[in-house]
């Protein structure tokens, strides 16, 4: 198995914004593997988050890629209320770093993140902003994640959350 280098997580990332806001949602899903875990935890306190999704409270968790497939599902339908119309995104990921955790086949990737977003009815700009840690693996000769778990700094949130915003 060839070595995972910091410049091809970058790509891998950079490719992942960029789908989010071009609305390509199944490149998007395709980065990800079926067994892929998606984590937005919940805060406990002013620095400490949840830290067992399936014991505790969490902004967004699904346990596979079948829970992404069925949000992206719900808003190419219509069924989410909440994302219609679709905001204008702009993802910036930054502070690009291998991190120290042992992954299978893989790297843990650390990054920080801000999304710009435009809510076209009510005409509102808002920053989200965060931490990210990834579990990248090689799979059928290209990078794919394994695990992304997102640390939304500024949860206090005016609007409606999605993947799309993060």
């Amino acid at each position: 198995m060839n070595p995972i280098h910091l410049n091809d997580v970058t790509k891998l990332l950079h490719q992942e914004a960029h789908y989010l806001d071009t609305q390509q949602w199944d490149p998007w899903l395709n980065l990800f593997l079926e067994e892929a875990e998606y984590w937005v935890p919940a805060w406990k306190s002013e620095h400490e988050t949840t830290s067992n999704p399936k014991a505790e409270l969490s902004l967004i968790y699904y346990a596979t890629r079948a829970g992404l497939e069925d949000r992206v599902w719900r808003v190419r339908s219509g069924r989410s209320v909440a994302s219609k119309p679709l905001p204008r995104t702009q993802h910036n990921v930054n502070n690009v770093m291998l991190g120290n955790e042992t992954v299978i086949d893989g790297v843990q990737v650390l990054c920080n993140w801000t999304v710009h977003q435009f809510r076209t009815k009510p005409q509102e700009v808002e920053v989200l902003f965060g931490r990210c840690e990834y579990d990248i693996v090689h799979h059928d000769n290209s990078l794919r994640i394994q695990r992304k778990k997102v640390i939304l700094l500024n949860d206090y949130l005016p609007a409606m959350l999605d993947f799309y915003s993060l």
